[in-house]
C-alpha cells in the first residue's frame, strides 16, 4: 500500500477513538485517525471522566475490569493536565435493602479479584462527612479512579502520532464502505482497515448498528478541596437504571446522585438520565430534579457555587454492551462504539480488543459478547 493508504484509518477521535489509534500504531500498523471537529470532543468531553468496573453482567465485568488495570498501568505516564485522580468509588446505600447488594457485589467481586471494603453507618461518615446521617453504610472500589478526559484523548493521538499516525483534522466523512471512507467534499481515501468510532453518529455512517443517544446532564462547582473524597453514587442509581427497559424501549427520564471530586477541587455532580432527546439544550427542569437529588444524600452541596451546566449524549446500545470489532457482511469495516457512559472506562480494553480483531491475534478476554453481529444483520 502506498503511504496514502494506511492498514487502519480510524473515523472519530474521541477517547474511543484515540485509544484505538494508539493500540494500533503499538501494535505496528500504520494509522490516520479522521476528526471533525475537535481531538476529544462530543461524549469524551462531556461525560464525568470516572473509571469503574461495573457489574451489570459478566460480559461488562470483564471489560470494564480489563480496562480499568490498563488505566492502572498508564496512570503514572500520564501528564498533569489529564488529572487523573485515584480516588476510588464509593457506592452508598441508603438502607437494608441496598446494603444487601453492597455485600452481593463486595461477594461478586472477591470471587473475581477485585478488591472492596464493606463500610457500615459510621465508617461511610467517618470516610464521607458531607453525606446526610442514617445511611446504611457503602462499598469501597479502591481501585477506580476519575481523569480528565479530553486531555487524555489528545495525550493518546500524540502517542500514536509519534508513532507514525497521521491526523485528518476538520475532515467530515459522509460515508464509509470496505475498506474506504468518504469526505464531504468528496474525496475518499482507502485504508486496509477502517474503524467507525464516531459514537452516537456511528448508525449513520454504518446503517444497521442499534446505537442510540441517551441524553445526560453535568454540573461544575467552584474549588471545595475536600468536600468529597471518593466517587459517590447511590446504589440507588442501579434500581433507577433498571426502570429504562432497554435502549430502545423509552420509559420514564431518571435521575441519581453521582458525584466525583476534581483533582482542581471541584466537584461534578451528576447524574440524568433520557432516551428520546435529541436536543442538547439543557433542561430545567432535569437539571433541578438531579441537583435535589444530589442534595438530598448531600445537603451541604446547596450552599456550594455551581459555575457551569451542560449536557451530553451518550451512545446506547439495548444490552447496554459497546459495538466492538467487525461488521457483519463486510471484511474491512470495524466498529468501536455504543459504550454509553463508559466510554472513558472501557476505551483502552476496546483499542485492545480492536486491535486484536485487525490482525487476528488472541484477546485477554473474550471479544464474542461485544460482537457487532448482536445489532446488524449481514449485508449482502
Amino acid at each position: 500500500m502506498s503511504a496514502q493508504c494506511p492498514d487502519v484509518l480510524i473515523v472519530g477521535a474521541g477517547i474511543v477513538g484515540a485509544a484505538c489509534a494508539l493500540e494500533c500504531a503499538e501494535s505496528g500498523l500504520r494509522v490516520t485517525v479522521v476528526e471533525q471537529d475537535v481531538i476529544g470532543g462530543g461524549a469524551t468531553a462531556a461525560g464525568m471522566g470516572h473509571i469503574v468496573v461495573m457489574d451489570d453482567s459478566e460480559a461488562q465485568f470483564r471489560l470494564t475490569h480489563y480496562s480499568v488495570c490498563l488505566w492502572q498501568t498508564l496512570a503514572p505516564s500520564l501528564p498533569a493536565d489529564c488529572e487523573y485522580l485515584h480516588c476510588g468509588t464509593l457506592w452508598v446505600a441508603a438502607d437494608d435493602e441496598e446494603m444487601a447488594e453492597v455485600i452481593r457485589k463486595h461477594d461478586y467481586y472477591a470471587a473475581r479479584g477485585v478488591a472492596t471494603h464493606i463500610l457500615d453507618a459510621q465508617s461511610l461518615a467517618e470516610a464521607e462527612p458531607n453525606l446526610r446521617p442514617g445511611l446504611a453504610g457503602g462499598l469501597l472500589v479502591p481501585g477506580d479512579g476519575s481523569v480528565y478526559s479530553p486531555a487524555v484523548a489528545r495525550h493518546l493521538i500524540e502517542r500514536a502520532q509519534s508513532l507514525g499516525a497521521g491526523l485528518i483534522a476538520r475532515q467530515r466523512v459522509v460515508a464509509l464502505t470496505d475498506g474506504s471512507a468518504t469526505f464531504a467534499d468528496g474525496a475518499t481515501l482507502d485504508a486496509g482497515a477502517v474503524v467507525n468510532a464516531t459514537g452516537t453518529a456511528a448508525p449513520q455512517l454504518t446503517p444497521g448498528l442499534e446505537i442510540q443517544p441517551r441524553k445526560g446532564h453535568l454540573l461544575i462547582t467552584d474549588r471545595y478541596p475536600g468536600f468529597v473524597r471518593s466517587q459517590l453514587i447511590e446504589l440507588g442509581y442501579l434500581k433507577s437504571a433498571h426502570v429504562l427497559k432497554s435502549a430502545h424501549g423509552v420509559a420514564s427520564d431518571s435521575v441519581a446522585f453521582n458525584v466525583q471530586p476534581r483533582l482542581t477541587g471541584q466537584l461534578l455532580i451528576g447524574s440524568s438520565r433520557q432516551f428520546g432527546q435529541h436536543d442538547s439544550a439543557i433542561e430545567g427542569h432535569m437539571l433541578s430534579r438531579m441537583l435535589a437529588r444530589a442534595i438530598s444524600y448531600m445537603p451541604g452541596l446547596e450552599a456550594l457555587s455551581g459555575i457551569r451546566a451542560w449536557t451530553g449524549f451518550r451512545a446506547a446500545t439495548p444490552d447496554k454492551l459497546p459495538l466492538i470489532g467487525p461488521v457483519p457482511g463486510f471484511e474491512r469495516l470495524y466498529v468501536a462504539s455504543g459504550h454509553e457512559g463508559l466510554g472513558i472506562t472501557t476505551s483502552l480494553g476496546t483499542a485492545k480488543l480492536l486491535a486484536d480483531a485487525i490482525l487476528n491475534r488472541p484477546s485477554a478476554i473474550p471479544s464474542e459478547p461485544y460482537a457487532a453481529s448482536r445489532s446488524v444483520a449481514a449485508h449482502a
